[in-house]
């Protein structure tokens, strides 16, 4: 039960309930099953011998262990203990196999849950654990693969012995054979199995042959062949570990086959990245193991050395290479490590990173040992990679191999120049590939190189190139798409000019939010003026034409930001440059392109406030005159209009409109001196024709900002003609039978400033209140009503309040009891679509607006608040969507709820029992709850039942919610409700006014199967639970009459679940003691030839259980026959075999058989 409650709570509780139980679950705070582990342990010797014991408490073991695979380290303190306790059956003389089995089957179970690595340094080490390993590994049967534990086990154990040096005298004991007899000493059979010569001489050979072949004869290349994985791996330890001298022979016989295999072109990533590991280790085999004298040192490795270094000049701090031949010596080099090298350079363009990875290492390893020429034709070749021919894969892994041979010195600062412009392009390489990108892998690589050079060069070095890396990183650091690319630029730039002051402001978590990064840490990093245009430019040339819309839109607002370090040069060189770009046929810049023009114009129009000058002082009036005309490029000629017009549903459309709309709004926030300009009207309709398109915020900004710029004087009056025109357009447009048109209109109308609303807010309000009205005829239009919902609060709030004011200008005494109708009217849209309950936008809307107003006018009129507008109805229908089953809307109603009823500052008056409700939600507790979870919730919701005032629309709330289908929903209101029932059992005038209730909320909504079928449900679980059981000991009790006759109204429905839910009614009903039991009889009778079958078998179920449950309703001779007629009749059937059975029925309960109406056909001549 507890577990269920948990889970009923997580469930309902929302997105922050569930994460905090997933968060408690998962921190365990030790190993709590350590009696119960040692307790299986012990058992072991018992239940070796039972399979099935066996396999339940393995069983057990693992589920216990397993629970610990995210916080191993719980079991360190344990490890030993467990391990000394299996350790001990197994080095028991008479130790079954199956026990020895079990025990190291265990033990494999908590290596494979802690690691191998963490296991093996508790084990055993001592000398004289090496022969009875040795001896118990020597019985294992390779072929065996039921005990493949024991054998892994048993190795990882010998292996740690191997570590501990001993004399190999100490190993005087024998190894028994298979018959039981002794065999030679340990000692000797090692020593004959170790003797060097023989080994390399016998088994190399023999093994590399095996290898080899086993390549050779391996078919599929494209699954993953665990032989050939084996193979592989073996000997590239092989060539790893193994001396030069004895491998050199072999080592082209191996690259010839690997050449032949082409194991380079398999679709197995694994078996790739052996290959590039295999050949790097050939080709180190090829070449001898030497340190490249000519290779690029700063400092040393030693702490002292660097330390001495120090105090000397700092002209000794790098040792430059000599070209002085003497340093190297001279030797061939053969003819197969071009083939390695070349096989590692393919390997550099692997689609897998981990190939790539690999062979970057390679190329590192093995220039590290060629002469100087040579290197650096490597060199040259990784340069090749960085082509823009080469694919990002190429770009990735050359910039890893650069990496490599910069942290490896072997990189000369002479290939700086070559090398530094490809890191720069590789630092903002991006490619797009449909509707995405590729590039971040690339990007991240040269950062990688960029803090490589940085540690690996002298300052001197790198001087010449400072400014252009240090540039270029920062602008991956702020400007970067990948959040992984903006930590790795960060980390790598704390090297360059100002660093410590960037990398504080940039570091690895400030960097990790784009638009922290866009907006704030960019106008930081540009305060230095070494590094403000390339940030400027980087923005205009790579950002604004990004094919990710939200990047383009947090670079017109970066631009924005940054204008004011640098005005002249934005409005200069900069705007010019993107009004150019304005007209460009790619959509993606000339979307950006639009949106950067705004947004710096109206940059620059706060730097000429600031400095007390006019913008046309710091704009070019070519300039104003390209931005004010912007739009006639897409619209001028005849031609490009019917395009604009073609596109406006387009994606060119979905993108352009919002954009000039926005350039739009900065234009006129920007005051450009543009008075009666014919552009004005071009400004206009352009925004009446996005509005029936998209009512998007970009567009209402539009509108609401050239009203304010450019249809008002500077007196603050109005242009009426204006005013005349826009009101009675969009108040039209608000009766349009396009769902857009409406929303755009309403909106519209919520932007007027005060002045445009002034004289017209009874029309204004007029079209609002008749688009919130719901009509068969014109359709739901449930989000143009949201919308209209909303634009009532925002242009009352505009217009202000006044009790005495006039109506068409202000909200007061004569309008506010209409308005407050309207948005209450909207707390009951119950609207559903195939989307689902629509209608509760409305109702969200609703809740909000009536807040506001309530608020606004407490504030300003309070005598307009009279008690029949704002109190008892406001409060009273907020109980009810309080009470009901949606949780987000629940969560809303509460918290307008106790807005209202803790408003202190303005108070809000007339507020039902106000000091009740602050009792039931005090404001210390209720600021904490979680009213998203109906564990939270319903509890203090269904206290509103014992105020008088709220009892009706908290009940009507509640049967949705108890009568629900959500699980959690259920239960928890259910519960409440039930408490609350449970405390008025003992008052029966209470309980009779709840019943009242009840009644008249089944009478209102008789009609209405949104609540009439959850009410038939709560009123079942209200019976069930004897919530009534004061008045079934009165016979003929008026609650029961009444629910009987108000149940029989839906005798004619064809609805299954409401005649369901009857059934279950009835059935709940025969508690009640009089002659009603003999009428519910008398219904259950009916439903039993009922024309659906399925209610038929229903009803028969439900009367079972109910005879099951209320055995005392009919005479016990009859009750078994009764019962067997109900179980064993088969309901299905046909009505007239059916029909027989139930008039049985009705003789046994004494209930008058129902009669066959005939029907009447009635001919009309």
């Amino acid at each position: 039960m507890g577990l269920m409650e948990v889970e009923n709570g997580a469930s309902a509780g929302g997105d922050d309930v569930d994460a905090d139980i997933i968060a408690k679950t998962c921190l365990l705070g030790g190993f709590s099953e350590a009696n119960e582990t040692r307790s299986i342990l012990s058992s072991l010797p018992e239940v070796h011998g039972d399979q099935r014991t066996t396999e339940h408490v393995t069983q057990r073991f693992l589920v216990i262990m397993n629970g610990y695979q995210e916080q191993p380290h719980l079991l360190d303190p344990h490890l030993e203990w467990m391990m000394n306790m299996m350790l001990e059956y197994v080095r028991r003389e008479d130790c079954p196999p199956s026990l020895l089995h079990l025990s190291f089957k265990f033990l494999y179970i908590i290596c494979k849950v802690r690691s191998y690595k963490i296991f093996m340094q508790i084990l055993p080490h001592e000398v004289s654990d090496v022969e009875p390993v040795l001896q118990m590994i020597s019985r294992q049967d390779p072929k065996d693969l039921e005990t493949w534990e024991t054998r892994y086990m048993l190795l990882l154990w010998l292996s740690m012995t191997c570590l501990i040096p001993f004399d190999l005298s100490r190993l005087d004991g024998y190894l028994m054979s298979t018959g039981g007899k002794k065999e030679d000493l340990v000692m000797n059979r090692i020593l004959a199995i170790a003797k060097v010569s023989k080994v390399k001489q016998k088994c190399l050979g023999e093994f590399l042959d095996w290898s080899l072949t086993m390549i050779s004869q391996s078919r599929d290349t494209s699954v993953r062949d665990m032989v050939l994985d084996g193979a592989l791996q073996s000997l590239a330890k092989l060539f790893k570990h193994g001396k030069r001298d004895d491998l050199l022979q072999y080592a082209p016989t191996v690259l010839q086959c690997l050449e032949q295999k082409r194991l380079s072109e398999s679709t197995e990533a694994m078996l790739r990245k052996l290959n590039v590991k295999l050949i790097q280790r050939l080709g180190l085999t090829f070449l001898k193991p030497r340190l490249a004298a000519w290779r690029y040192q700063r400092g040393s490795r030693s702490l002292v050395a660097n330390l001495s270094m120090s105090l000397q000049s700092s002209s000794g701090a790098a040792q430059t290479p000599q070209d002085s031949d003497e340093q190297e010596e001279d030797y061939d080099i053969p003819e197969e490590l071009e083939a390695v090298i070349e096989l590692l350079l393919i390997g550099l363009k692997d689609k897998e990173t981990i190939v790539r990875w690999s062979a970057a290492k390679g190329i590192g390893r093995v220039t590290g040992r060629l002469p100087k020429e040579l290197a650096d034709e490597v060199v040259g070749s990784l340069l090749d990679c960085l082509s823009f021919q080469e694919t990002d894969s190429a770009w990735h892994g050359g910039c890893l191999a650069l990496a490599e041979l910069g942290r490896r010195g072997l990189l000369l600062p002479s290939r700086l120049k070559d090398v530094v412009p490809l890191i720069v392009k590789s630092l903002t390489y991006d490619e797009k590939r449909g509707a995405c990108s590729v590039g971040s892998n690339v990007r991240d690589a040269a950062c990688y190189v960029c803090w490589s050079f940085a540690r690996a060069y002298e300052p001197k070095e790198l001087e010449p190139f400072v400014s252009q890396i240090a540039s270029t990183l920062l602008i991956t650091t702020v400007f970067d798409r990948n959040i992984n690319c903006r930590r790795a630029a960060s980390v790598s730039s704390g090297t360059f000019p100002h660093g410590i002051d960037i990398v504080t402001a940039a570091d690895y978590f400030a960097v990790g939010n784009l638009n922290n990064c866009y907006l704030n840490i960019s106008v930081f990093i540009a305060g230095f003026p070494e590094y403000t245009k390339c940030m400027i430019d980087h923005l205009t040339a790579m950002k604004i034409n990004h094919w990710d819309c939200a990047i383009r839109e947090l670079a017109t607002k970066a631009l924005h930001n940054l204008t004011p370090q640098a005005p002249d040069y934005m409005a200069t060189t900069v705007l010019p440059q993107l009004l150019k770009m304005a007209g460009d046929t790619d959509l993606h810049s000339r979307h950006g392109a639009i949106l950067a023009c705004g947004e710096i114009t109206h940059a620059l129009y706060k730097v000429a406030l600031q400095t007390n000058r006019s913008i046309l002082n710091i704009i070019s009036p070519e300039c104003v005159d390209e931005l004010k005309t912007i739009h006639f490029k897409v619209s001028a000629d005849e031609a490009a209009c019917k395009c604009f017009r073609r596109n406006r549903r387009g994606f060119g459309g979905a993108l352009m409109r919002p954009a000039i709309c926005s350039l739009i709004e900065k234009l006129s926030l920007s005051k450009l001196p543009l008075k009666n300009d014919p552009v004005l009207t071009g400004w206009q309709w352009v925004i009446d024709d996005t509005l029936v398109l998209c009512a998007q915020a970009a567009v209402v900004s539009a509108l609401s900002a050239l009203c304010e710029g450019y249809y008002q004087d500077e007196t603050g009056q109005v242009d009426s003609q204006m005013q005349d025109v826009l009101v009675s357009q969009y108040t039209e447009g608000l009766k349009s039978p396009q769902i857009l048109t409406r929303c755009g209109s309403a909106r519209a109308l919520g932007c007027l400033p005060k002045v445009m609303i002034h004289n017209k807010l009874s029309q204004i309000l007029e079209g609002l209140e008749q688009m919130c009205t719901i009509t068969q005829k014109e359709g739901s239009f449930t989000e143009a009503r949201r919308d209209a919902v909303r634009v009532i609060a925002q242009v009352c709030a505009k217009a202000g309040v006044c009790a005495h004011g006039r109506p068409d200008s202000v909200l007061c005494s004569e309008n506010a009891a209409e308005v407050f109708g309207v948005l209450l009217s909207c707390l009951n849209d119950y609207t559903m679509s195939s989307r689902g309950d629509v209608g509760a936008w409305v109702r969200e809307a609703a809740m909000t607006s009536l807040m506001e107003l309530s608020i606004l006018m407490a504030s300003s009129a309070p005598d307009v608040l009279v008690p029949e507008l704002d109190g008892r109805p406001l409060m009273c229908c907020l109980a009810q969507q309080a009470a009901e089953k949606i949780d987000r809307y629940r969560a809303h109603a509460i918290k307008v709820f106790l807005r209202l009823l803790h408003s202190t500052d303005p108070a809000i008056p007339h507020i039902p029992h106000r000091e009740e409700l602050l009792h039931i939600f005090p404001a210390e507790t209720v600021a904490s709850l979680n009213w998203k979870a109906p564990s939270e919730a319903f509890k203090y919701i269904t206290q509103l039942l014992g105020l008088p005032e709220y009892q009706y629309h908290t009940l009507l709330g509640l049967s949705v919610s108890v009568g629900g289908i959500t699980e959690s929903t259920v239960h928890f209101s259910s519960q409440s409700l039930f408490d609350f029932l449970k405390g008025i059992q003992g008052d029966s005038e209470t309980l009779g006014q709840f019943g009242d209730t009840l009644l008249r909320i089944f009478r209102d909504s008789l009609h209405n199967d949104r609540v009439s079928v959850p009410l038939l449900k709560m009123l079942n679980q209200l019976l069930n639970n004897s919530c009534f059981e004061i008045f079934t000991t009165q016979e003929n009790h008026q609650f029961c009459v009444d629910i009987l006759d108000l149940c029989k109204e839906f005798k004619k429905s064809k609805d299954i679940s409401k005649l369901s839910a009857c059934v279950s009614v009835f059935c709940g009903l025969i508690q009640f003691q009089g002659k009603v039991r003999k009428r519910v009889l008398s219904q259950l009778l009916l439903l039993l030839c009922h024309p659906f079958p399925v209610i038929r078998k229903t009803t028969a179920n439900q009367m079972y259980e109910m005879l099951l449950t209320y055995d005392d309703i009919i005479d016990a001779e009859i009750l078994e026959d009764v019962m067997t007629c109900l179980s064993d009749t088969n309901w299905l059937s046909d009505l007239a075999i059916v029909r027989t059975h139930r008039n049985q029925l009705c003789d046994w309960l004494e209930v008058p058989r129902p009669q066959l109406v005939a029907k009447v056909t009635v001919y009309h001549y």
